[in-house]
């Protein structure tokens, strides 16, 4: 299994997923070791396509601290499980995860101006 965790700072897990470009990459198997994904701008959910491939469609379950109805119903449809969360440290958020007790809060309502 595969776990991205939003990490725009490269330190805690932070909000605003769909405009997230850095994501901690976690693999069940090797828990301890982690890879940082770093996507260009046009990459990050906010500007891509729902229906184009993307980098993170590789893992089923994506944690973040913040993130609207409308990216989690886009994870979805991928088969990727959308988690918001409190949890600051991205290697506890992934254990919590694991372990099934992670804080979870729901998602938050935002409108766009296109």
């Amino acid at each position: 299994m595969k776990i991205a965790v939003t990490s725009q700072n490269k330190r805690e897990v932070t909000g605003h997923a769909g405009k997230c470009r850095k994501f901690w990459i976690y693999e069940t198997e090797n828990i301890g070791e982690k890879i940082l994904l770093e996507l260009p701008k046009e990459q990050c959910f906010h500007e891509s396509s729902p229906h184009a491939p993307h980098p993170l469609d590789d893992v089923q379950v994506l944690i973040t601290g913040g993130m609207g109805a409308g990216l989690i119903r886009r994870l979805e449809v991928k088969g990727i499980e959308g988690i918001v969360t409190s949890e600051k440290s991205p290697d506890k958020a992934v254990a919590a995860y694991l372990d099934g007790s992670l804080e979870r809060l729901a998602p938050h309502e935002h409108g766009h101006a296109h």
